[in-house]
C-alpha cells in the first residue's frame, strides 16, 4: 500500500522470486525471527519502567529499506514518518532518530506514551533496513501522571509531542534532546534508563541484521525478504479471502464514553466489499471526532498501519486453530486491502490537535468491528468479541513523602469460538501479563489482596466467551487512582446465539461504601486501608447456550467459573436437591424440560450478534452521566 510515487518515502521496484533458493529464504526468515526476538529479550531485561519491563507493552518491528513491515510476531510502529524527515541518503552509520506525536508519524503512534526508537541497517554504506522499537513509557508529562487524561481535550493536556528526531548523530548522544526528554516527565531517571534499553538494542538488532546482508549479499536478502512479503499475501489471498463470499457486508460498532460528554454511542461504521481476491474496507459514516481524547489518527499512508492491525482478525478464518497459528502478518498483506476513509474530522480521521491519548478504545473497536463483518460473511465462523486492553493505577506520596506513580495493563477474557471456549484472562498485547502481586507490593504502597477469574463474566453461549479477573489492591496511604478503560457499559458483544460478556468495573472502598467509577478517571480519591476492586471484562459468548453440553457446564460450576444461578438462568440447568456446593449434581430432567420451555417461548431465532443489556441500557438513556 505504501509504494505509491505520491509517499516521500521510496517504492519498492517489481522483483521476480521465482529463483530464490529455498534454503537461503528459510534462513533469512528465521534469522529476521530471530533477530526480533533477540531484541525485545534485551529490552525485558535491561528497561526499568514497570510498563515496560513487568507487564512488556512494547513491541519490535523489522523493515526493509521501504519501509515495509518483514516480520509478524506482533504489531509495530512504522519507520515511514522517519524517513520523511530524514531521506536515506543523509543517513549515517550510528545515527538513532526518536518520535512520539501522533499526528506526525504517518499513522504508526496512537498516543504519546509510546516513544519509538528508530535505527537505519547500513550495508557497503547505503541504508539496507531498519530496526525499530517503541514502548508504552510510564510518563511522559501532561495534566495527569501517567500521561493519559480522560478529561483532555487537546494533545497539549496529554504530554509532549516529539516529532521525529535526530537523538544520536553518527554514535554521539543529542544530550540536549535527552534534558529535555528528562525534563518533561515525572520519571526521568525512568525514562532515559528506558530509552537507553530501547536504542541499545535496536543497536544490536542493527549489526545482527548487517551481518545478514554482509553473509548472502544485498541482492539475495532483498530478493528473500519480497518472497517473505509474497507468501503473507498469498496465503490470505488463497486460505482466508477465499472463505469470504463475493459482496458488500456492514455493520456498526460504538464506544460508549469520551471523558468530557454524557456517555453516549460514538459509532464506527465499516462497509466490506470481498471481490476477485481483495477487500475494501470503507468507513464512511463513522461519527465524527471526539470532545475527549477516544479519537485516533490513522489514516495515513494509505491505512497501513490499521490494516496490519486488524489483518491478524482473519486468521480465524484458516482450517484449523493450528493453521492459524503459523499465520503471520507482515507488509505483504497491504497487497489484498484497501482502506477507504471519510473526510477529516472524525474518530479515526480526527484533526490537530483533537485529544488521542484513550484512542485504544476505537483501535481495539476496529478488531470487532471488523470480526463482526465477517462473520456476517461467513454465518458466524469467528470468534465473539474480546477487548483486552485497560490500564488503571495509583499515583501520590508514599509513607517516606516521596512521589510514586503505578500503572498497569489489564487484560480479559477473549471470545468463544465455534470449536472452544475463550481463554481467560488474556492480553491483546502479545506476551504482556498483569504487574505481579510481589513487584506491586515491593514498589509502591499498595497491597494486592486478590487476584482471580471472574465468576460468570464470560458471555453464555455453547462456547462460553473467556474469563475477565478480579483484582483488589489496599492502600496503605492516601492516594489517587486512574483509569483508562472501555466497555464499562457496553459488554463484548455474543455470536451466533451467545450471550455478551459482563463489562469492566473499578469500584473504590469495595468493602465500605462502595463508589462504581467510570472508564474515564483522572484521579479518584482513595483514602489509606481503602480497597479498590477491578473486574476485568470476560468475553462474548458463541452459539446457543441452552445447547452447551452438561458435563461442561457441570465442570464450570466445580470450577467456579459459572454460578449456580447463571447455570440455571443462562443455561438452563438445574441442580438436585442432594448436591452441595463441592458435589453439585445436575438434575437432568428438570433442567432438559427447562431448556425445552426456554427455547419454545422464544419469539424466533437468535440474533447473530448480542450486544448484551448495557447496549440496550444506552439507546433508552437509562446510564448516569458519569464518565
Amino acid at each position: 500500500m505504501n509504494q505509491h510515487s505520491k509517499h516521500p518515502w521510496p517504492t519498492a521496484p517489481a522483483r521476480d522470486v521465482a529463483h530464490v533458493d529455498p534454503i537461503v529464504l528459510q534462513i533469512v526468515e528465521g534469522t529476521l525471527n530471530s533477530i526480533e526476538a533477540e531484541i525485545e529479550y534485551a529490552i525485558e531485561r535491561t528497561a526499568r519502567s514497570p510498563m515496560i519491563r513487568e507487564a512488556h507493552d512494547y513491541r519490535v518491528g523489522l523493515f526493509d529499506r521501504y519501509c515495509r513491515k518483514l516480520t509478524g510476531r506482533s504489531y509495530s510502529a512504522m519507520p515511514n514518518a522517519v524517513v520523511r524527515d530524514f531521506p536515506p541518503e543523509t543517513m549515517k552509520p550510528g545515527d538513532v532518530f526518536l518520535m512520539n506525536d501522533t499526528y506526525l508519524t504517518e499513522g504508526s503512534i496512537g498516543h504519546l506514551p509510546d516513544l519509538c526508537s528508530t535505527v537505519p541497517v547500513f550495508h557497503e554504506g547505503i541504508v539496507v533496513a531498519y530496526i525499530q522499537a517503541f514502548g508504552h513509557h510510564d510518563d511522559v508529562g501532561g495534566k495527569v501522571p501517567g500521561s493519559m487524561p480522560g478529561t483532555a481535550a487537546t494533545v497539549f493536556e496529554e504530554g509532549m509531542a516529539i516529532p521525529p528526531v535526530k537523538i544520536y548523530s553518527e554514535g554521539v548522544k543529542n544530550d540536549a534532546v535527552f534534558t529535555i526528554i528528562k525534563r518533561n516527565t515525572r520519571v526521568p531517571e525512568m525514562l532515559s534508563a528506558d530509552l537507553d534499553s530501547e536504542v541499545q538494542a535496536c543497536l544490536m538488532g542493527a549489526r545482527r541484521m548487517q551481518g545478514l546482508f554482509e553473509r548472502f549479499g544485498k541482492d539475495q536478502v532483498e530478493a528473500c525478504f519480497q518472497a517473505i512479503l509474497d507468501k503473507c499475501r498469498d496465503i490470505y489471498r488463497n486460505e482466508l479471502l477465499s472463505k469470504i463470499a463475493d459482496g458488500e457486508y456492514a455493520w456498526e460498532d460504538y464506544v460508549e464514553h469520551d471523558g468530557l460528554t454524557d456517555p453516549k454511542l460514538h459509532k464506527i461504521a465499516i462497509k466490506m466489499t470481498k471481490k476477485a481476491g481483495k477487500i475494501v474496507l470503507d468507513f464512511n459514516g463513522t461519527d465524527p471526532q471526539s470532545t475527549g481524547p477516544i479519537n485516533w489518527p490513522t489514516d495515513y499512508a494509505d491505512g497501513a498501519f490499521l490494516i496490519k492491525w486488524i489483518a491478524p482478525i482473519l486468521r480465524n478464518l484458516a482450517d484449523t486453530p493450528e493453521r492459524a497459528a503459523e499465520i503471520h502478518v507482515n507488509e505483504g498483506v497491504c497487497d489484498v486491502f484497501e482502506i477507504v476513509f471519510p473526510p477529516k474530522g472524525t474518530l479515526i480521521t480526527p484533526e490537530w490537535p483533537a485529544a488521542t491519548n484513550a484512542r485504544s478504545f476505537v483501535l481495539l473497536r476496529s478488531l470487532g468491528l471488523l470480526a463482526g463483518v465477517v462473520a456476517k460473511a461467513v454465518d458466524g465462523r469467528m470468534p465473539a468479541d474480546q477487548e483486552t486492553i485497560r490500564y488503571t493505577g495509583f499515583y501520590g506520596n508514599d509513607a517516606d513523602g516521596k512521589p510514586f506513580l503505578s500503572r498497569e495493563v489489564l487484560g480479559g477474557g477473549s471470545g468463544g469460538r465455534y470449536y472452544a471456549d475463550g481463554n481467560d484472562a488474556i492480553h491483546i498485547v502479545p506476551d504482556s501479563r498483569n504487574q505481579p502481586a510481589e513487584f506491586t507490593e515491593t514498589r509502591f504502597p499498595v497491597l494486592v489482596e486478590k487476584l482471580a477469574l471472574s465468576t460468570d463474566s464470560g458471555g453464555a453461549g455453547l462456547r462460553r466467551g473467556g474469563q475477565g479477573y478480579e483484582k483488589h489492591y489496599r492502600a496503605l496511604v492516601d492516594c489517587r487512582t486512574i483509569v483508562t478503560a472501555d466497555r464499562v457499559r457496553l459488554g463484548c458483544y455474543g455470536l451466533k446465539g451467545g450471550k455478551a460478556g459482563e463489562p469492566f468495573c473499578v469500584t473504590v472502598d469495595a468493602e465500605g461504601e462502595a463508589r462504581k467509577l467510570g472508564g474515564l478517571v483522572d484521579g479518584a480519591e482513595v483514602k489509606k486501608g481503602q480497597v479498590v476492586q477491578v473486574v476485568t471484562t470476560g468475553g462474548g459468548g458463541w452459539g446457543d447456550p441452552l445447547t452447551r453440553e452438561l458435563p461442561l457446564v457441570l465442570r464450570d460450576v466445580i470450577e467456579g467459573r459459572v454460578s449456580i444461578a447463571a447455570a440455571q438462568w443462562d443455561y438452563g440447568v438445574f441442580f438436585t436437591a442432594a448436591s452441595t456446593a463441592d458435589e453439585p449434581v445436575i438434575d437432568e430432567a428438570a433442567t432438559a424440560a427447562k431448556r425445552a420451555a426456554v427455547a419454545k417461548a422464544r419469539p424466533g431465532d437468535l440474533p447473530m450478534i448480542d450486544r448484551g443489556e448495557g447496549y440496550e441500557k444506552m439507546l433508552r438513556g437509562e446510564f448516569r452521566s458519569r464518565m
